[in-house]
């Protein structure tokens, strides 16, 4: 999403030596997204960033469109242990073998969750009323909307969606604009 504002101020945890940090907090961080197939592939890149810092896997954010297909849900629910096992001897992406197989798992459970509710993003924005919750990033951690969200999503089997990584997963799809009070970007964002 190409901004038309000057952004001069930022929320204080962007790295300002990192130009993808830079664009990636400027123009898709808190932005209410809709689109399944980039729901899906932040869904995807916040399960490895479990342990990690967001930055370490946007960093990798190339390489992983690459080593997963373009993140092609329907290949990626398709890959085997071969496939698995080349990408943990991949060294541009993050090789945590139980990552990458919970990566092929949850896609299949992604693939469910789309075939119940007509898309994922029927899903995951129907915990709101498709409404989009303001709240600071420094605040907390987890919600008891992320709590919520995590306890479903392993009910249908998603592994490495613990309630931090779906409260970042929220913020980062824009269901939570969190950006800092210190941002220019605080409150600008509304639901599509």
């Amino acid at each position: 999403m190409k901004r038309e504002m000057k952004i001069e101020r930022r929320c204080s945890y962007v790295n300002m030596k990192n130009p993808l940090y830079i664009r990636y907090h400027d123009e898709e961080w808190g932005v209410p997204e809709h689109c399944d197939r980039k729901l899906y592939e932040l869904l995807i890149l916040e399960c490895f960033q479990a342990g990690l810092s967001w930055e370490c896997v946007l960093n990798k954010r190339e390489n992983f469109r690459a080593a997963f297909d373009g993140f092609d849900i329907d290949k990626v629910c398709a890959y085997d242990e071969a496939k698995c096992a080349e990408l943990t001897g991949n060294p541009g992406i993050i090789r945590n073998r139980l990552k990458i197989s919970a990566a092929v798992h949850n896609s299949i459970a992604f693939k469910k969750i789309q075939q119940e509710f007509g898309s994922f993003d029927a899903y995951i924005w129907g915990f709101t009323d498709r409404k989009t919750l303001v709240e600071d990033y420094r605040i907390r951690t987890t919600s008891p909307l992320s709590d919520r969200i995590s306890r479903d999503l392993k009910k249908r089997g998603m592994k490495f969606t613990g309630s931090v990584m779906i409260y970042s997963y929220l913020q980062a799809i824009g269901v939570l604009n969190a950006h800092g009070k210190e941002c220019d970007l605080c409150g600008s964002r509304s639901p599509k």
